[in-house]
């Protein structure tokens, strides 16, 4: 998941490849603990829970703030129309829940208000786009129940790992217009339980080029539609050829557009298995220049090595931990492109992560980044700690970073996680020297002061070239 500012807006999002049927995992004789029932009538949408069974509390998972702001977004986008009920924030948590701590009632309607807004590290609830078709991400109904607000409250921000009670709820997806786009099908209704995708209401053009389904805004450049459409296949060509077929196969493109606004580009994403969806944004993405062709290219890179490395291969264990996948798909990216594309100034965007990481690993513990709201420290220190590991294997026997995650794979292929303890381990195996795993340790749980000097001295013991100079840390 990435959003990332240039000079004109780019998100993608993949998601999960689900069976042919529009029932997914569904037993229609079973009664779901919670069911939902999602329905766009014009511009009227609605959103009708049915609770089996009475609870005072009903938390929802998905429930990470406004990037921007830090403030939560469903109190301002949704509006409970059911009498009695509240939907407000405890904790780090929005709830549904009685003013008198009773059970929320067995039906509730809410009224939704579908609209364009990244969130820190979760899939954004709609992608918009310019012809009036609206994507929805399915998990944002997922709820679970709670015996009282402060079991709300007390709730940490990473839930895995923890027995709770609840499970994903069953979702019918119904558009009175017409049809709805599940799972790359046309369907009059769509229902799945845990479908972990997005499902599209609109009339959006469907087109296939080399095995990629696309589903392209429009109103978006031309060049950009043409770029992803080719450039994907590519790069996803390129990584099956280093670690082998991915589980999700050929991907789906789901592409929308904001608008050409003044003096904005940024670039942002999530992956689930199956589907890239992006959206893009601001008169930089305009026009095909070099520096917006690099960045959406190194995008659709980042996007697509979660087929392999994230959340269809392997994935971490906590998400304190993202800086494995988030950061090796960087430097997946970037090795990637340059293969495919010689005239690729890969030493320009690792400098720019070393950099990243210096200033926000500064006094900061980067395991933490999370709960701060900097995200980004993942992906730049996860890429540059992984260029030490990169380096440490290619001094050892001239592998690269794709000859390790190939040893991810088969040591981590009985359950498919790759934790923190394995891969610092296989640092200190290969650069036979514990120090750089200890330095990295150093600046994941206590932060370090001067992280230029740290990442240098980390440099220096697995061969990456580089210079320190005045403080200021850069790749040769």
């Amino acid at each position: 998941m990435i959003r990332t500012p240039f000079a004109g807006a780019m998100l993608a999002v993949l998601l999960l490849a689900l069976p042919d049927v529009s029932t997914a995992g569904v037993d229609p004789h079973a009664a779901p603990p919670v069911a939902v029932t999602v329905t766009r009538d014009g511009d009227h949408w609605t959103a009708d829970f049915t609770f089996e069974q009475a609870s005072p509390v009903w938390a929802f998972f998905q429930s990470a703030l406004l990037r921007e702001s830090r403030e939560p977004w469903r109190p301002s986008w949704w509006s409970v129309e059911t009498p009695g009920v509240l939907l407000d924030r405890q904790g780090g948590y929005d709830v549904l829940r009685t003013p008198d701590g009773g059970p929320v009632p067995a039906r509730v309607r809410i009224s939704l208000r579908p609209q364009a807004g990244d969130l820190e590290a979760d899939y954004d609830p709609a992608l918009m786009f310019s012809d009036g078709t609206v994507a929805l991400f399915s998990g944002q109904f997922d709820v679970m129940p709670l015996d009282t607000i402060e079991a709300a409250r007390a709730l940490p921000t990473d839930l895995n790992g923890l027995e709770l009670e609840g499970e994903p709820s069953r979702v019918t997806w119904r558009d009175r217009a017409g049809p709805v786009l599940f799972n790359g099908e046309r369907l009059d209704e769509a229902m799945a339980v845990d479908a972990r995708t997005y499902v599209l209401f609109g009339a959006a053009h469907i087109r296939q080029d080399q095995g990629v389904t696309t589903v392209i805004d429009p109103g978006l450049p031309g060049w950009l539609g043409d770029e992803l459409g080719g450039f994907t296949p590519r790069v996803m060509g390129f990584y099956a050829d280093r670690l082998g077929p991915s589980r999700g196969g050929a991907p789906t493109l789901m592409v929308s557009w904001t608008g050409p606004t003044e003096h904005l580009s940024s670039m942002g994403g999530s992956v689930l298995p199956g589907l890239i969806s992006m959206s893009f944004e601001g008169e930089g993405v305009l026009n095909p220049d070099r520096e917006a062709l690099d960045r959406a290219h190194w995008f659709i890179g980042h996007e697509a090595a979660h087929f392999w490395l994230g959340s269809n291969g392997l994935r971490y264990a906590f998400s304190r931990e993202a800086w494995i996948t988030e950061g090796g798909a960087d430097l997946m990216a970037v090795r990637a492109i340059a293969a495919i594309d010689p005239a690729y100034d890969a030493r320009t965007e690792l400098q720019r992560e070393v950099e990243d990481c210096v200033s926000l690993a500064r006094d900061a513990p980067v395991a933490g980044a999370g709960e701060r709201g900097e995200h980004r420290a993942y992906y730049a220190c996860g890429a540059v700690w992984s260029l030490a590991l990169e380096a440490a294997r290619h001094r050892a026997d001239g592998g690269d970073f794709f000859d390790i995650l190939t040893d991810f794979q088969r040591e981590s292929a009985d359950d498919g996680v790759l934790s923190r303890d394995e891969w610092l381990a296989a640092l200190t195996r290969l650069a036979a020297d514990p120090a750089p795993a200890g330095a990295i340790t150093r600046m994941l749980d206590e932060g370090v002061g001067d992280p230029a000097a740290v990442l240098a001295t980390i440099f220096m013991a697995t061969g990456v070239a580089h210079r320190l100079d005045g403080g200021t840390l850069t790749l040769l």
